[in-house]
């Protein structure tokens, strides 16, 4: 491995047609300095900014997430033969109330194991922790509740590549990448969970689908809520699995709105976000048909990976 980051620089940083892609192998040792910290501040940036430049290449995001998986501390687990569901949770909510709670506790309760993690990228959005902190108290405390795991415990070093956008300004690998982690990689837990990945453009479908086929991940794919996981409560949208890289279609896109809109409460509170989804899991309100889908997709998905 490289002891800095100018080999690499040198070949990612020379703008968007000169570039040279990195191998899988070169990836996941540039991902590991950084994960590190060995590199200083400027360098660091420039290579987030050359690879943000650049595009990453399918390998690149492989080796990333490589480096990534050997980097996490993945807290003891209970042994149980529930299978896992991973929902990571980056985005938080902007404009709609933030579900993601509320699809973990439905997946929850289908006997699934539902793991989510996630770190605060963006001011002035509503995240999961603060959902959960008023949603808990509303429900009953049960072993198989979802677990919430904080990236900076699970892995400091991408806590901080996170944060770079917070000095840069802008997006890097590292936002892409999280999107289709799965903690439980390297695990005997490994074989028997899945990733809940969403994307906000069609193009983003196309190179996430490229990584889970090349590392032949269970995952789930859809265009989410405002880059949440959860499903739009609005409309149905198309959901595609892969069952260890190999792709199935789940649901079929719906075209239009749905004909009776569910109601959601207005704006992103998150008191008013945990009363309803509280009132939707105790069953006082329906489960909107998109999220309800979705779960079902799960389903269907898990017993596909399973036989």
């Amino acid at each position: 491995m490289h002891e800095t980051l100018i080999p690499y620089l040198k070949g990612v940083g020379r703008g968007k047609e000169g570039a040279r892609p990195l191998t899988r192998e070169e990836a996941s040792d540039a991902w590991q300095l950084l994960l590190q910290g060995q590199p200083d501040e400027m360098a660091m940036g420039a290579f987030l900014l050359a690879m943000r430049i650049k595009g990453e290449t399918r390998e690149e995001m492989a080796g990333f997430l490589d480096a990534t998986h050997c980097d996490l501390h993945l807290p003891e687990l209970a042994d149980d033969s529930r299978f896992a569901v991973v929902i990571p949770s980056y985005n938080g909510a902007r404009k709609l109330p933030l579900l993601t709670p509320m699809l973990a506790w439905l997946l929850a309760r289908e006997g699934l194991r539902v793991l989510m993690h996630g770190h605060p990228t963006e001011d002035g959005r509503v995240t999961v922790p603060e959902v959960l902190q008023a949603l808990r108290p509303l429900l009953p405390v049960q072993d198989s509740d979802p677990l919430w795991l904080d990236t900076a415990a699970l892995s400091p070093g991408l806590a901080r590549v996170l944060d770079a956008r917070r000095r840069i300004g802008l997006r890097n690998s590292a936002h892409s990448l999280v999107k289709l982690m799965n903690p439980l990689h390297g695990t005997p837990l490994q074989q028997r969970s899945l990733v809940i990945g969403a994307y906000t453009h069609p193009e983003y479908a196309v190179s996430m689908a490229e990584v889970i086929g090349l590392m032949q991940g269970n995952a789930l794919l859809l265009r989410g809520t405002e880059g949440e996981v959860v499903a739009d409560a609005r409309r149905v949208r198309q959901m595609d699995g892969y069952v260890r890289g190999e792709p199935v279609r789940l649901v079929e896109a719906q075209t239009g709105s749905l004909t009776e809109l569910p109601g959601i409460p207005e704006g992103t509170d998150a008191a008013a976000t945990a009363r309803y989804s509280a009132d939707v899991l105790a069953g006082a309100l329906p489960v909107p048909e998109p999220i309800a889908r979705q779960v079902q997709a799960v389903l269907d998905l898990v017993a596909k990976v399973e036989s």
